[in-house]
């Protein structure tokens, strides 16, 4: 089964996500605005249930984080993909190395650029377009992250949530 973690953002920029992936985004329907932290990789029952446990543990060691979008960007001209860019915390960073080690299946296939996708698999002029367009309306949003979840991915290509991990140690 193929799995992935992520952390879903407020409702709030959820919902100013949304307001631009339901017309530039055809993986709308398929999973929540949110920003990647383990791209998605091939598990058994009985593996990820060995996973969950150091999720949990790496949980309770990283500290919430602030997620701050702050300008939309995009990976062009590698592929045209339109994004919410997210400040690289100190606190992130730790987060996604914790769960990049070896044990937890080694170093990521790429560079980690912390974003939340707005539009994909836009063709040249409408990514010119609608990435002029949406840099000029903006981003500036900030909140405190304390979770992050295990997603698994349905056999129609949507994902949904398999467990979730506090960020931080109960006080």
């Amino acid at each position: 089964m193929k799995f992935g973690i992520a952390v879903f953002p407020s409702k709030k920029l959820q919902d100013l996500a949304n307001s631009y992936r339901k017309r530039y985004d055809p993986h709308y329907s398929l999973i929540p605005p949110h920003l990647t932290i383990k791209n998605p990789f091939e598990a058994t029952d009985e593996e990820i249930r060995e996973i969950a446990k150091k999720l949990a543990k790496v949980g309770e060691q990283t500290k919430p984080f602030t997620l701050r979008a702050f300008k939309i960007s995009s990976f062009q001209p590698v592929n045209n993909v339109i994004y919410m860019k997210v400040d690289s915390t100190p606190e992130l960073l730790a987060l996604h190395d914790a769960l990049h080690t070896d044990d937890l299946g080694g170093a990521p296939e790429f560079s980690f650029v912390p974003h939340i996708t707005i539009a994909q698999k836009l063709s040249d002029d409408e990514h010119s377009d609608v990435y002029e367009s949406l840099r000029m309306a903006g981003v500036n949003h900030e909140e405190t992250v304390d979770r992050f979840h295990l997603l698994y991915q349905l056999e129609n290509g949507s994902w949904t949530v398999h467990e979730t991990f506090r960020i931080g140690k109960d006080e």
